[in-house]
């Protein structure tokens, strides 16, 4: 059986992704085919290059997102992120596709075009930053004669690509949702912020009853994108609800 792994985008929140891994890890699951978005291409990419948890772990807690040698000028955006390429090289030597010991494809929006795009081959670390650009935030990728931003924009939770190449789908969503109140978004940024998470849920949620397994712990939702100081906590939430679920499918 053909086992495919969906992980979405949620910025800090992919760290309950890795969760997933420690227990996919500890319960003997092959996996077949990853497809990730922004964080889930992060997590998705250095997983099918062969790293464990334990490195992929470390890798998102010594990331440096809002360092001032990554600020940009002149571009539209608050952090260049271009500038993360060598953090993935170290990690990403082959660079490639080809070169991973697991199939992968990870998606990224066209700016001009407002279309989603899959990739499976070629230059990987530049597929990769374009899938995690988050808008307004980190500036876009140029390549392929086009400009790409965070694929999650059009599609969080990219389950539907693995349907036809796998026989069971585990899915992991990092960005439930929860009531807020409103004395918590006094500016603006949190506002479009709830705007942002609210259009992903529901675009998600369509999608939930194609997993065969689907990790969603629902205490992700009192951490944000940019909960950095909290990646510890997010990747035990993740950790113990994939526990969970992953011992019931296999007694299925």
């Amino acid at each position: 059986m053909k086992i495919g792994l969906a992980l979405s985008g949620g910025g800090a929140k992919g760290a309950a992704h890795i969760g997933l891994l420690k227990a996919i890890t500890e319960q003997g699951i092959k996996i077949d085919h990853i497809s990730g978005t922004s964080a889930g291409a992060i997590v998705g990419a250095l997983y099918a290059a062969g790293h464990s948890w334990e490195v992929i772990l470390e890798f998102f807690k010594q990331i440096t997102i809002f360092d001032l040698s990554k600020f940009a000028y002149g571009k539209p955006g608050f952090i260049d992120t271009n500038k993360f390429e060598e953090d993935l090289r170290q990690y990403l030597p082959g660079n490639s596709f080809e070169k991973l010991n697991t199939r992968l494809t990870i998606t990224a929006t066209e700016i001009k075009s407002g279309k989603l795009k899959a990739f499976q081959e070629g230059d990987l670390i530049h597929r990769i930053l374009a899938s995690s650009a988050f808008p307004g935030v980190f500036t876009p990728i140029k390549m392929d004669e086009g400009f790409y931003f965070d694929g999650g924009v059009i599609d969080d939770f990219p389950v539907g690509i693995l349907m036809d190449s796998c026989d069971a789908i585990i899915g992991s969503y990092a960005n439930p949702l929860s009531a807020v109140s409103m004395n918590s978004l006094e500016h603006s940024y949190q506002v479009l912020l709830r705007a942002f998470e609210i259009n992903l849920h529901h675009q998600a949620k369509n999608k939930f009853h194609n997993c065969d397994v689907l990790i969603c712990p629902q205490g992700l939702s009192q951490y944000h994108t940019f909960s950095i100081t909290s990646i510890q906590n997010i990747f035990e939430l993740g950790y113990q609800e994939a526990h969970q679920q992953l011992l019931q499918f296999q007694q299925k």
